[in-house]
């Protein structure tokens, strides 16, 4: 995976607008599970790759340094070799004092090519530098997103479950009149009232039909009277 890839994908992923998705999503909550697991594998794939571009920059400075290092040295190298032929010089061992010269042109070569490499690998490493940090500060903002997204998601979980109870609740006082609490007892006491007042009726009943016996009673014995009196008569 190239650096730009790996760069484009961070910072996609960070700039991501979860409103938005939630917006277009069917099951919000479904929704924010998937992203949690999707940014979760990607901040993992991502910390991978820049851990790998880490890894290269620093070598690059390693070698870099080394090319520093090895400048540094051969150019004390030069300066011992011409110092050295200098003394040979002064001392008329000419042929010894041009050999030493030689090897401080070797040295000064040798000097020189590793500040060429040292100066080459320079904006490389920049460059590569200036990658790795807008890696890392994508990979803190997609460690914040993710964040964001477990908030989010532990919101929609309460607020559902919250509706839910109410829901439940109101199933519950759906047939109960709202407007009085009462009704249950109410309707519960106007059937104890017919059940008393058909117990009235029934008492009322039983009475009338005494009444009527003795009633009947009593005109049997009128005419009775009635009978004895016409015999009475006849005699």
């Amino acid at each position: 995976m190239s650096k730009q890839t790996i760069l484009g994908r961070v910072t996609q992923l960070a700039k991501a607008n979860i409103n938005a998705l939630l917006d277009q999503a069917e099951d919000p909550q479904k929704m924010l599970d998937q992203l949690i697991r999707d940014y979760a594998n990607n901040i993992a794939e991502a910390e991978e790759a820049v851990a790998t571009t880490i890894g290269n920059l620093r070598l690059m400075e390693q070698d870099h340094q080394e090319d520093v290092e090895a400048a540094r040295e051969w150019g004390g190298k030069a300066l011992a070799a011409s110092r050295k032929a200098d003394e040979l010089r002064a001392g008329g061992q000419t042929a010894e004092a041009d050999r030493f010269d030689n090897l401080a042109k070797v040295a000064l070569g040798r000097q020189l090519q590793s500040e060429k490499e040292a100066r080459t690998a320079e904006p490389t490493i920049a460059a590569q530098s200036e990658v790795v940090l807008k890696l890392r500060t994508g990979l803190d903002q997609m460690k914040a997103k993710l964040g964001e997204l477990q908030a989010k998601r532990d919101e929609l979980v309460a607020r559902a479950r919250s509706a839910q109870a109410q829901n439940t609740m109101m199933d519950a006082v759906k047939n109960i009149d709202v407007l009085d609490p009462t009704s249950d007892l109410a309707r519960f006491e106007d059937k104890v009232r017919r059940e008393e007042a058909r117990a009235m009726g029934k008492q009322e009943l039983a009475a009338s039909s005494l009444d009527a016996q003795f009633e009947q009673l009593d005109a049997l014995g009128d005419s009775a009277e009635i009978e004895a009196r016409l015999a009475a008569l006849k005699r």
